[in-house]
């Protein structure tokens, strides 16, 4: 093969791709970890800092909140300063924010070291994103971008498991080694990441020609260069304004929107999975392996998913996890004061059913926008997704508490429904498509 012909999209898989994505999918991990270790220690943090339902909600709630703030500005400056600058922020940040906990004695603070969190976590999506979609031969970027969510599962079981362990120890500020155990996880992926090579594709975007040869060269071998890359359209940078207005802004209300309502139920199960159980009559041990079990079908589910990507294709992907995932909410509402293992049974359909959904929130936007505003568009969906999710997750003890749990399940199939019709209505398909295909209107 003519190697002055062949686009990267199509070189066969090499060491270099095997370890951007062990960088990559370690990120994720980490960021599920970060994120869902809260709410493993939701009911010791709040019997210490004496919290009221305001501050439960709040500190919930902050590490989206962070996510939405760290989603715009982490979109921009990944497009500003380059890929693998933005690769090692997240990291450093993960490491300080998380020893913080170790001197938390406030609902404030660990609100602010929370909120920190989050904002690494959405410096992380974009940037790991679009290195992978920028560097993987095409019949792996579905699947290897989809893994992401699975790894974020992963790593959200591991806290599950981990925080257990530590609580158990019976050490009076268990809760605060639980929060500060991801610094640990936040130093290896720093390290990990050094060395990390600046995407050739944003190089060549940025008129640096001969930097973006040299990488190439590099990576790929002597005979390879820029003429390797895909092909990328000639035209203006677009700002946000004329991004909304153009044909993307059809694609960017369906990012945000499917996204959104595939993550509000997540989020709020994974803040309050000990309470939400508990409100199903599923408590003690019950409780904590009912967290255990739910996340470990939440990675099941994105493993289906992300096996079955490059076969049913992205929107049969999307409309099918949305059906089934809302018909488990469904039937979690009827059956709320049912028998504990069907309603372990519900639980853990809908885990399973909702991976599809959560596997493509970071391989549409990545898709389906141009390079010069991939990571811009992969920041604005997770920073809007975030103000559902933030909104949803503050209400959960309230809505528990008001509504009762039937009508909160309820409401959370309602909102599956809307992703569903939005699915349907806007999803396009990308399957086997280039990104200069997938991308073009």
């Amino acid at each position: 093969m003519n190697n002055n012909t062949v686009s990267i999209e199509d070189v066969s898989l090499s060491r270099f791709h095997q370890l951007l994505t062990l960088r990559a999918w370690s990120g994720s991990l980490v960021a599920g970890y970060v994120l869902s270790i809260v709410g493993v220690v939701m009911l010791q943090m709040s019997s210490t800092l004496q919290l009221d339902a305001f501050w439960e909600g709040m500190i919930a709630a902050s590490a989206l909140i962070g996510i939405f703030l760290g989603g715009f500005i982490g979109g921009w400056l990944t497009d500003l300063l380059g890929r693998r600058c933005m690769f090692l922020v997240a990291p450093a940040l993960f490491v300080v924010a998380s020893l913080g906990h170790m001197w938390t004695d406030s609902a404030a603070l660990t609100f602010v070291l929370r909120l920190l969190i989050g904002i690494a976590v959405g410096f992380e999506y974009p940037v790991a994103s679009s290195l992978l979609v920028e560097l993987l031969p095409r019949q792996l970027r579905g699947p290897r971008l989809a893994a992401l969510a699975l790894l974020w599962f992963i790593g959200a079981a591991l806290a599950y498991v981990v925080g257990e362990v530590i609580l158990r120890s019976g050490h009076p500020e268990g809760w605060k080694y639980t929060l500060a155990s991801s610094a640990v996880l936040g130093a290896m992926l720093f390290v990990m990441r050094l060395g990390t090579h600046e995407s050739p594709g944003w190089l060549l975007s940025k008129g640096r020609t001969a930097q973006a040869d040299a990488v190439i060269k590099h990576i790929y071998g002597p005979d390879f260069s820029t003429a390797n890359l895909p092909k990328q359209d000639a035209r203006e940078k677009l700002p946000l304004s004329s991004l909304l207005r153009s044909g993307y802004g059809k694609r960017m209300f369906f990012v945000v929107m499917f996204w959104t309502c595939g993550i509000i139920p997540v989020f709020a199960v994974y803040a309050f999975a000990p309470k939400v159980l508990a409100a199903l009559n599923l408590t003690g041990d019950y409780s904590s392996i009912g967290s255990i079990a739910i996340t470990l079908f939440f990675v099941a589910g994105c493993y289906l998913a992300m096996r079955l990507i490059n076969v049913l294709g992205r929107r049969s992907l999307l409309l099918f996890s949305f059906t089934f995932s809302g018909l488990a909410l469904l039937g979690l509402g009827a059956f709320s004061s049912s028998s504990g293992n069907l309603i372990l049974m519900f639980f853990s359909l809908y885990a399973l059913f909702i991976g599809g959904a959560q596997v493509l929130t970071l391989v549409y936007p990545n898709e389906i926008f141009p390079i010069e505003m991939r990571s811009v568009a992969v920041g604005i969906g997770t920073s809007f997704s975030r103000v559902g999710a933030a909104a949803g997750t503050y209400l959960v003890p309230m809505s528990l508490n008001s509504i009762g749990v039937a009508n909160t399940m309820y409401a959370a199939a309602f909102i599956t429904l809307i992703g569903l019709l939005v699915t349907w209505m806007y999803a396009p398909e990308t399957k086997s498509l280039s990104l200069e295909e997938a991308a073009a209107l």
